[in-house]
């Protein structure tokens, strides 16, 4: 992907993403950045919503925040692989350890992003998955 990558290039309108984030200024940039692709977004501010909502609007992908009150995002992601089991679910968290990108992948997640997550890095990881 080029260093000039231009989001209006991306036309996503048939596709579905489910942000699960609790922290409303994470939430926003992922939107900023995501809604010039004209994908539909969805927003769960923990995980007990994440499951209800990836239950009503069967996302094409989901954006998965680790560390959420109520339900955390690895437990969220494990109850979702049970009736979504081809969804896939991109981990985030500002926590990045070796150990935390080892237990997303064990949970079910497709791919990891560690916060802070630049504009360029989302495109590019939901690119792979949407293309």
């Amino acid at each position: 992907m080029s260093s000039e990558l231009k989001l209006e290039n991306f036309n996503w309108s048939n596709k579905k993403i489910l942000i699960a984030e609790d922290e409303d200024s994470n939430f926003r940039f992922l939107e900023m950045v995501l809604m010039r692709t004209s994908v539909k977004i969805f927003w769960a501010h923990d995980g007990i919503e994440a499951i209800k909502l990836a239950k009503l609007h069967n996302p094409d992908l989901i954006l998965m925040d680790i560390k959420m009150p109520n339900m955390d995002g690895l437990e969220a992601t494990r109850e979702i692989k049970k009736f979504l089991p081809d969804v896939h679910i991109i981990a985030q968290t500002a926590f990045a350890t070796e150990n935390d990108e080892k237990l997303s992948f064990e949970a079910g997640c497709s791919d990891y992003l560690s916060k802070p997550i630049r504009a360029k890095k989302i495109i590019e990881v939901v690119s792979k998955y949407f293309e």
